[in-house]
């Protein structure tokens, strides 16, 4: 009888732990930081951050900046970028870093959490720079006048978005527990440019950020209006703190495989600043993965039939028989407790990719 209760206890246990980690509460934000990064970025004419999909709030952001393109930190920001390439996702990690007071902007984390391309780069002479744009263009007055559009930007991707979002989806596809704590932010001045930047504070556990960029649809003329259009991007970034680290651990197997698909189609990544092995290897993984989410989570046919075409005209060419691999993992979790364990598998799927393309090519000729 004891031992009854002992397992009905225990089982109590697991699906009270199960649901305080689904029904975890993701907060969307607006950040601060963010802003100042990207506002920055675009005064310098970074192309990336100068996609103005914003409409209104791009007016804003050029009247209020465009006196400032000659500011000394602007030439400071355009000799960063022809030296060190601190750009794209370079520009949002050094966000998440940042914090201010309304008066002064701070390093949060240490040097070597901002990755290699900052490591060269003095920070202290950098955050001179960034204090000297913050006091002198008000970026806080900037961004305290636009709190109640970031609100309410922010309660529509909420109710429209964040529905698709399953986050207890993750630790049973990749068969292992997150130690990192999710974090969703709106680049209002990134457009179509999403990026997943990390940071590790001391004492404190990871965090893992999705920042999403802001749009304005021509169609209807709002933003997040049609939330699985924008779900996709969200669950992408996620997948990227559980993909990430198995290609550390996996790189004598994905090193060889992920040069040859870079080599093979570098044009189609380098134009996406996917320029090494890791990267196009996680890239591929991650895309696959967003497409299992979406049929294991209710979406339509035509939107997973979307997705994948999505994929393979960004170059991905290798998609369709990676999502096979992985809808077999998936298909067989008795056999493989967790992705690492399938990790082979997944080699396998893309020398034959690279074998099959090989012989069209050689047949032709």
């Amino acid at each position: 009888m004891k031992q009854k209760h002992y397992r009905r206890f225990l089982l109590l246990l697991i699906l009270l732990s199960a649901a305080t980690f689904a029904n975890a509460q993701i907060k969307v934000e607006a950040s601060e930081t963010v802003e100042l990064m990207a506002i920055l970025s675009r005064t310098a004419g970074f192309r990336e951050y100068c996609m103005d999909m914003g409409e209104q709030y791009t007016k804003d952001t050029e009247a209020w900046f465009a006196p400032y393109k000659q500011h000394p930190t602007v030439a400071y920001m355009k000799d960063l970028r022809s030296k060190y390439y601190i750009g794209y996702d370079a520009v949002m990690t050094m966000a998440i870093n940042l914090k201010t007071d309304r008066k002064i902007v701070t390093i949060t984390g240490e040097k070597l959490n901002l990755g290699n391309r900052w490591q060269n780069i003095e920070i202290d002479t950098f955050l001179v720079h960034i204090n000297q744009f913050y006091a002198d263009t008000r970026f806080h007055d900037f961004y305290t006048q636009h709190l109640s559009f970031y609100e309410s930007v922010l309660r529509t991707y909420e109710k429209n978005v964040m529905q698709y979002f399953h986050q207890d989806w993750y630790p049973r596809f990749y068969g292992t527990e997150p130690t990192e704590r999710f974090r969703v932010v709106i680049g209002f001045t990134n457009g179509g440019g999403n990026y997943g930047p990390s940071r590790q504070l001391p004492g404190h556990s990871k965090e893992v950020f999705a920042i999403c960029g802001y749009s304005i649809d021509e169609k209807t003329g709002k933003a997040f209006e049609n939330g699985t259009d924008y779900a996709a991007t969200l669950i992408h970034e996620f997948n990227h703190s559980f993909v990430n680290p198995l290609f550390d651990a996996n790189t004598d197997q994905f090193g060889t495989i992920g040069e040859k698909l870079l080599k093979r189609h570098y044009r189609g990544m380098n134009n996406q600043a996917y320029r090494n092995a890791a990267t196009v290897i996680n890239e591929s993984i991650v895309r696959a993965a967003v497409i299992i989410y979406m049929q294991e989570n209710g979406f339509s046919a035509e939107q997973i039939k979307s997705e994948m075409y999505e994929q393979i005209t960004r170059d991905f060419l290798w998609i369709p028989e990676l999502v096979t691999a992985l809808r077999h993992y998936s298909k067989h979790r008795n056999r493989y407790k967790t992705l690492d364990d399938y990790y082979p598998e997944i080699v396998k799927c893309l020398e034959k990719y690279l074998k099959v393309e090989t012989e069209r090519i050689e047949n032709a000729l």
